[in-house]
This record gives structure tokens, sequence and C-alpha cells, in this order.
């Protein structure tokens, strides 16, 4: 493995605080271009809302920042991201306002069954696993992607004897890299190592710096990071794994009908892909509303 020396290194950290989410808007934390986009109250969908939910007129929501561009706390500690923009709107469609609070992201699903969260929202992957507890209003598909420092040879497809970081417990953790890691095994081959990090901004550090030799994440993990590399990072190999992120809810909650109604409305004005958009994300967009990978009922 290629271990940089110490004026690169310092280069490189200074570059990370861009993985971290400072980007091209120190104060706001949001790309150059941004505006608030949160539409009007529709009230054939307000209505829709569980009467519990919309008793104190707010969503109320968690997630466990910084995962870049989904979620990240910008320099006055707003938890800011293009999930936090898609939830707002949703939000503003069913007449409501919106809250986040920071939670740790294994508390999150526990506290949405609990009922002390609305929703959790904080780059959920809707799979089969998680379905059986909760409903999923999917909003973009991704798949996992990996990173490797320019000129590495890195192949995802070939990962024996690699480190690979990832951030803990996602997918790329559970079912990229560990299953990868067995099946070298199997083969009498050398296993991959893992490097396992609380936040996925200190995973691809791992790998701007020389730790690992590359980096699982989600698709548009990888690219923010890559983007705000500085040319340190690179896209190695092919997305792989497509699967839906969603705004997980109690299952057979009307709430689930009534966020994708308010999803629908924003597919059918431009407001979702502008949101997107303003993330320079344009790719695994929804043509419709989903339930579960399924069509939303009566949509």
């Amino acid at each position: 493995m290629h271990y940089p020396t110490s004026a690169r290194i310092a280069a490189c950290l200074v570059a990370t605080s861009l993985l971290a989410g400072c980007v091209t808007n120190e104060e706001d934390g949001t790309p150059d271009g941004w505006d608030p986009i949160v539409p009007a109250e529709v009230p054939e969908i307000a209505a829709m809302v569980p009467p519990d939910v919309a008793a104190d007129g707010v969503l109320n929501v968690a997630a466990n920042p910084p995962f870049a561009p989904f979620e990240f706390k910008n320099s006055r500690g707003d938890i800011v991201g293009v999930e936090m923009d898609l939830a707002r709107a949703v939000a503003g469609v069913m007449g409501m306002d919106f809250r986040v609070d920071d939670m740790d992201f294994a508390l999150i699903l526990p506290a949405v069954t609990a009922g002390s969260l609305d929703a959790g929202a904080s780059g959920f992957t809707d799979n089969a696993e998680r379905r059986e507890s909760f409903d999923f209003v999917d909003f973009l598909y991704a798949g996992v992607q990996w990173a490797a420092q320019p000129g590495s040879g890195v192949d995802s497809s070939d990962p024996c004897g690699l480190t690979v970081s990832v951030q803990r417990t996602t997918v790329s953790e559970t079912d990229d890299v560990r299953p990868k890691s067995e099946a070298c095994e199997a083969a009498g081959k050398e296993p991959l190592t893992v490097l396992a990090f609380d936040t996925a901004d200190n995973a691809a550090l791992a790998a701007l710096v020389g730790r690992a030799d590359a980096y699982s994440a989600d698709s548009p993990v990888t690219a923010w990071a890559v983007e705000r590399s500085d040319g340190e990072l690179e896209i190695v190999g092919e997305m792989f794994d497509a699967a839906p992120y969603g705004f997980a809810v109690p299952k057979g909650s009307p709430l689930a009908d009534a966020m994708a109604a308010a999803m629908q409305h924003l597919i059918d004005t431009g407001d979702y892909a502008r949101i997107l958009n303003q993330w320079n994300i344009d790719t695994g967009l929804l043509d419709q509303a989903l339930i579960n990978e399924q069509p939303a009922g009566g949509l």
C-alpha cells in the first residue's frame, strides 16, 4: 500500500474539510446556486396526513450526519443536505413545518417504531429486511461505488487482499466488503482488510491519505467525496447493487401514502428534479412515487 509523504497528508487533510461538507458556501454548506424549495400546501394531500402526525403541525424526522450530500452540518450546526431538502418539501406539500434531530443511526428506526419520530431520514436503503418492520417512501436509486487514489490500479471486481474503508453498518460494509472478503477466503485467497468508521467522511479520509486502498460507499456519497477531493480520489469500477433510498415510516402507517402523494406532486411539478439537480444528482431519479419499490396506490 502506498503511504503519502507528510506534505501530501497535510494537503489531503485540507481537502478533507471539503468531504465533511464545507462546500462552496461556507456559511450555508450548500452548493453554489442553491435556493430553498418549499412548495405550498396541497389541501387534498394535507388531508391524508394521519391526525396524530398532523396534530403538532410538524413533520419530525431524525438523521445521522455526516453523510454528505444527504445530510451533514453546516458551519452553524444546522443539518443540511439533499435528503433534508426533499423531506422539507414533502412536509410543505402536506401543510406541515419540518424539524430534523441529530440522532445515532442505530437509534433512528427504533424511535420511529416508538412514535417519538414521524419518519427516519438518514440515507436508509429500502430493502426486504427493513420492510418487515417499516414502509419506505422511496426518493432515489443508488448503488455501491468504489473510489481510490488515481493510478492505484484498484479493481472492485478483484478485491482480494485490499484494505477498504467504509462507514460502519452501511450497505457497503454489510453487503459489499464483508461478503467479498468471505468469498476471497473461501477461494483460498487473501481476505479484505475492512476499516470501518463511524462517519462517511472519516472513511473517505482513510482512502484519501492512503490508510486504505479504496473507499466503498453509496454512489452519491462516493461521488460527493471524489468531487471535493481536489483530484486525490477517483471513481473506480462500475456502480453495482442499485437499490432505493427511502424515508422510513411505521409499517402500515397511512403517513406513507400521504408522503408518497406529496412526492408525486413534487415529481409532477418538477420540484423533485430541481432539488436533486441543485446537489448535482442527475441519475437514479424516480419518475413516479414508490412505496417499498411499488407504485404508490391511487397515484
